[in-house]
């Protein structure tokens, strides 16, 4: 692990503070009905105030991060943290598109030269828990069917550009529709009580892993993501899979806790 860290360093003296800032929205966090329950169980996740990335990270953008970042480009990145799919298609995509084949690693490494980080399970299902109008319509039918529609559709063309939708409540655009995304606590989470009681862990490595309980059967993308996704692992990457970044904000900033 340690050319990871050493990367991710790297990257965020030579690159960070150069980049042009991208749009943080700030989201007050609470109580969230998690799919994913706190104690395995029933119980609600508590979630911090954060603030959360506007836009998924484009093409355009992991470009830049790779001219100065060499030691994560393709064929350069070690096998520990790539799979031969690494940035497969990189070269011919849309600038504007979301960057997609891209490993946990890799997707770590940009967000913290962005002084940020991915973020955590809880933090994206509560900032996805919101339609244009509402923190949460997950209690809409409609909404969920066509969250489940574009899940029946995914893989078969390339993602389209960013923030060509309607943000939702929090501003915050595409997080359904065009890609699925990591989080950073993929290998904190379990696949139910009676696993964890056993000690065995199940990693959840992308938004949209789940547990094989969950406590609302009517989100029928939440099983979906699950039965085609959960055998990933940190290295590896998908032509549908990007991400975005989030950071804990300073006592000053909005979102922050008193």
């Amino acid at each position: 692990m340690a050319f990871a860290a050493a990367a991710m360093a790297a990257a965020a003296l030579s690159w960070g503070a150069a980049a042009a800032g991208p749009e943080y929205r700030a989201i007050a966090g609470g109580a969230l009905r998690s799919v994913l329950p706190a104690d395995g169980v029933t119980a609600e996740a508590r979630v911090a105030p954060f603030l959360m990335r506007s836009r998924l990270v484009t093409n355009r953008e992991f470009a830049t991060f790779l001219q100065a970042s060499p030691s994560w480009q393709r064929g350069q990145a070690p096998n520990l943290f790539t799979a031969p799919t690494y940035l497969a298609h990189f070269a011919q995509a849309a600038s504007d598109a979301p960057v997609v084949n891209v490993s946990w690693y890799a997707a770590q490494a940009y967000c913290a030269a962005e002084q940020a980080r991915l973020p955590r399970w809880h933090e994206w299902e509560f900032a996805a828990a919101a339609d244009t109008t509402r923190a949460d319509a997950r209690d809409d039918d409609e909404w969920l069917s066509t969250i489940l529609r574009w899940y029946a559709d995914a893989g078969k063309a390339p993602p389209g550009a960013v923030a060509s939708t309607p943000a939702n409540y929090y501003n915050i655009h595409d997080l359904h529709g065009l890609v699925w995304e990591w989080v950073e606590d993929y290998s904190g989470l379990f696949v139910n009580a009676d696993s964890r009681a056993k000690g065995e862990q199940k990693q959840l490595d992308y938004c949209g892993g789940a547990a094989v309980n969950l406590s609302d059967r009517r989100n029928y993308a939440i099983l979906m993501r699950l039965a085609l996704l959960s055998a990933m692992e940190a290295r590896q990457d998908g032509a549908n899979l990007g991400f975005r970044c989030v950071r804990d904000p300073a006592n000053h900033e909005p979102g922050a806790t008193p």
